[in-house]
């Protein structure tokens, strides 16, 4: 997909969302509201085509932006990657890992159901296999959760705009990788854990109106 189709996609599915009156969280969480910390969905949204997947949660007050409703964290299965590639950092489980995926980017979303900013986390907040940031943009195409079981309108956003900001994504990882080698340096292997007290490594807020007027979409 390229950011024009992107570009597309998320104009067109941002659109319907508001035509049916239903924003973004009421499609992924319950009506009556989400409990801090639990997955949406159960199991995590995984596509069936490519092994991609989502979750979405909810932070406890006080843990999160004000603006902040929830965030999607998107990860790749290792089958996306080449066979036999070694991750940088294994998860403590090692191949006994409940999960086999890797982390590609957080994206926060605001009160309204629209999109405020994307985030790199540490390694250990989501127990991840965790490879270098280049292996990741190399593989940022392979990325899609048009297949899921949950909500087409909200699979379809979450794959195009990752395609729309492909060049920011990478750019993140690239500040991933260089904010935890600076936590690796400080604290040794306890870096990409939870003892190191950072969670966040890099983050830039979104503008989807000078993101979608920057292209010249047909």
């Amino acid at each position: 997909m390229t950011p024009i189709q992107a570009a597309h996609t998320v104009i067109e599915t941002i659109t319907q969302m508001a035509a049916e009156q239903k924003p973004l969280m009421l499609r992924v969480v319950p009506e009556k509201g989400a409990t801090f910390w639990t997955h949406y969905p159960k199991g995590d949204a995984r596509d069936k085509n490519c092994k991609s997947r989502w979750y979405y949660h909810v932070h406890a007050a006080g843990s999160r932006d004000e603006d902040e409703h929830g965030h999607f964290h998107l990860f790749m299965h290792r089958d996306q990657l080449p066979k036999g590639l070694e991750p940088k950092v294994w998860p403590p489980q090692g191949e006994d890992a409940k999960a086999h995926v890797t982390h590609l980017i957080g994206l926060s979303i605001d009160t309204n159901g629209i999109p405020r900013s994307w985030f790199a986390v540490n390694r250990f907040v989501t127990n991840e296999f965790l490879y270098p940031a280049d292996v990741m943009i190399e593989h940022l195409p392979d990325f899609n959760v048009d297949h899921t079981k949950q909500d087409n309108l909200v699979n379809r956003f979450v794959t195009a705009m990752v395609a729309l900001y492909r060049d920011e994504i990478a750019e993140l990882l690239r500040e991933r990788d260089t904010r935890q080698a600076e936590l690796v340096a400080e604290h040794g292997e306890k870096g990409y854990e939870k003892a190191s007290g950072v969670e966040v490594l890099a983050q830039i807020p979104i503008d989807l109106d000078e993101k979608i007027g920057s292209l010249e979409l047909a």
